[in-house]
């Protein structure tokens, strides 16, 4: 007896957009910016003119301004890099408390480094260095810088998973451990003080380079653009690796159904010793373009980092229980979390209520989720 014809019906592409995840994000990132131009008010500007090479002072909205904007995105930046590594965590089930701690250590051990290769180019000792004038190209001081800061994120993220696959312990408890002990480990090795003395050609050569030394655009003078090029980056790289290779479907595997995944022939500890180290290098690659962006590293670098990373990764749609999100969900997210605090900044709101209007974009998202997830049908 003959069958009828499988026939496969598809969304249209329109319908598809608008039921994503990241609709729903862009729409309350496109308000929330709509709403702070029409009521952040103006602010003075010094703007030169090109005719008369002469600076004169304009109103100009205090959201809208790029200055302002660049600034934002920035911010962002930092924490979406590791928002996207953050989100393959916790699709695949798991968390990562210490990526602050991992943050501040490969930012502490990379400035190091720098300082070192400082004092050997100028010929002084470590200790009496006092000046980043000179120093070695753009090639040497980011090579090194990367290699430093990466390697040592990479290292505390694969030390991480091997202790989780190893000690056979859940991963809240491992990286709350890590955490800690990390965090002491950068105040040991400072001692309270911050580092200082790169090499220029780390920071205002590379990391901190001036648009407008790339574009002759007046609007270009006192942006620096590199953060947001390597956020922008690592989240191609994070959309690729989750949803085009064999690596991000196994992450879904495993977040979706361990045992599943076990007796598929998915090798779950060695997937999870990989995703926990690519978390520990993206939380260095961060702490690499803070060190060049700020050109300094102190103790404190990285405190709170973790509510941030979580709370982008989770608001971006990123499901606690694992086997949902996607990096471009945790890059809006941590968009997101920035528009929230630079909004609090422009509306003259109290910073001290930042850490409250995070905790409560927590318990929202995940009520959203848990609600959404019951909602739908065949869930």
């Amino acid at each position: 007896m003959a069958t009828a014809p499988t026939v496969t019906t598809h969304r249209p592409l329109l319908r598809r957009l608008l039921v994503a995840q990241e609709s729903g994000l862009v729409l309350v990132i496109a308000v929330l910016m709509v709403c702070l131009t029409i009521f952040g008010g103006t602010k003075q500007a010094r703007v030169r003119d090109p005719a008369t090479n002469e600076w004169t002072r304009v109103e100009v909205n205090r959201f809208l301004d790029v200055q302002n904007l660049v600034l934002l995105a920035k911010d962002a930046s930092f924490v979406a890099v590791m928002a996207v590594a953050m989100t393959a965590v916790i699709v695949m089930g798991g968390i990562d408390l210490s990526v602050g701690s991992i943050y501040a250590l490969s930012a502490v051990l990379g400035a190091m480094a720098l300082r070192a290769i400082q004092a050997q180019w100028l010929g002084v000792p470590y200790a009496e260095l006092s000046t980043s004038t000179g120093g070695p190209g753009v090639l040497v001081a980011v090579v090194v810088g990367l290699a430093v800061c990466g390697g040592v994120g990479a290292a505390c993220g694969a030390l991480n998973g091997a202790m989780i696959v190893g000690l056979r312990v859940h991963p809240f408890i491992i990286t709350l451990g890590m955490m800690a002990v990390l965090r002491g480990v950068v105040f040991v090795l400072t001692r309270g003080q911050s580092i200082f003395n790169f090499p220029e050609s780390f920071t205002t050569g590379f990391f901190k380079l001036e648009l407008a030394r790339m574009v002759p655009w007046e609007f270009a003078r006192g942006l620096y653009p590199m953060p947001v090029v390597v956020m922008l980056v690592v989240m191609a790289a994070g959309v690729f690796l989750l949803s085009r290779t064999v690596l991000g479907r196994r992450v879904y595997a495993i977040g979706g159904n361990e045992i599943a995944a076990k007796y598929a022939g998915i090798p779950v500890g060695r997937v999870k010793i990989i995703v926990y180290t690519l978390m520990g290098a993206m939380a260095g690659l961060s702490a690499c373009v803070y060190l060049g962006y700020l050109g300094a590293a102190e103790p404190n670098a990285g405190n709170g980092y973790e509510l941030r990373v979580i709370a982008a990764t989770v608001i971006g749609g990123a499901s606690l229980s694992g086997g949902r999100g996607s990096a471009l969900g945790a890059v809006l997210g941590a968009i997101l979390i920035q528009l929230i605090s630079n909004a609090m900044l422009i509306l003259e709101i109290d910073q001290s209520y930042t850490d409250i209007v995070m905790g409560a974009a927590i318990i929202i998202a995940v009520v959203l989720d848990q609600a959404k997830a019951r909602l739908t049908p065949g869930r």
